[in-house]
């Protein structure tokens, strides 16, 4: 079982990697989606941090290719797997739905959140540049992408005014931030996955966006960044 898991984690990562170009990809949720349309809502980051999408794809192959090659019957690298491997294949399979339905793609990438969360828990302190590292990087963009659709549904569907929706998303997503960094201070890659999607709300609302969100963007990245700082140099401080 435990190789199975092995060759399971490269094929979930070479899947979910795939995905974007399978079919019609993604280019972000059209304002027509929604019964109140969303024009570059202020919850969601700026396009360009939607690139780091690629640094996440190539570092979690990378890294189940190392754990075929090393790591293949670590008990360790296992019990991470099989939460990795779950988020992984429900990310497969998350454009195509995202495409056709907001609130099935809300509720699959929270599934795809709480695997990846539980697998970063999970992770042994080594192997850091290959597993907890590309995990971590995950987990943390994942934290922001997931907060993010809740807002966009909350505004969308008009429970909530735009402002209002995209508050409640980074409050959201700053507290399941400060959790995870409470529970793994040393997680570093899932700080920086956080920290980039706020920057990314933070540009979203230069000039003509909201002064709120991006003042509650720009606070929540600092104290993201305060905490993770911190860690590290208590990590220093302890070698």
């Amino acid at each position: 079982m435990i190789r199975f898991l092995a060759f399971a984690h490269l094929a979930a990562a070479l899947g979910f990697a795939a995905s974007p170009f399978l079919g019609d990809g993604f280019n972000g949720f059209s304002p027509d989606q929604f019964p109140v349309p969303q024009s570059d809502p202020a919850v969601q980051p700026a396009g360009y941090a939607f690139a780091l999408w690629g640094v996440i794809y190539l570092w979690l192959i990378l890294g189940a290719v190392f754990g075929v090659i090393a790591r293949r019957e670590d008990a360790g690298w296992s019990q991470v797997r099989a939460p990795l491997v779950a988020s992984l294949l429900v990310g497969a399979a998350w454009i195509p739905v995202a495409n056709a339905s907001v609130p099935w793609a809300t509720v699959m990438i929270w599934a795809m959140l709480a695997t990846a969360l539980l697998a970063l828990l999970r992770a042994p302190s080594r192997d850091v540049w290959w597993l907890s590292g590309p995990v971590g990087l995950y987990a943390g963009w994942l934290t922001a992408a997931s907060s993010v659709s809740v807002g966009l549904v909350l505004g969308g569907y008009g429970w909530l005014p735009e402002v209002a929706a995209a508050v409640v998303a980074l409050a959201i997503a700053l507290v399941i931030a400060a959790a995870v960094l409470t529970l793994r201070p040393r997680a570093l890659t899932y700080a920086a996955g956080v920290i980039w999607a706020l920057i990314g709300v933070v540009v979203q609302n230069m000039g003509d966006g909201s002064p709120l969100t991006l003042g509650l963007a720009a606070g929540g990245a600092l104290l993201i960044t305060a905490k993770a700082g911190y860690a590290l140099r208590r990590r220093g401080s302890a070698v």
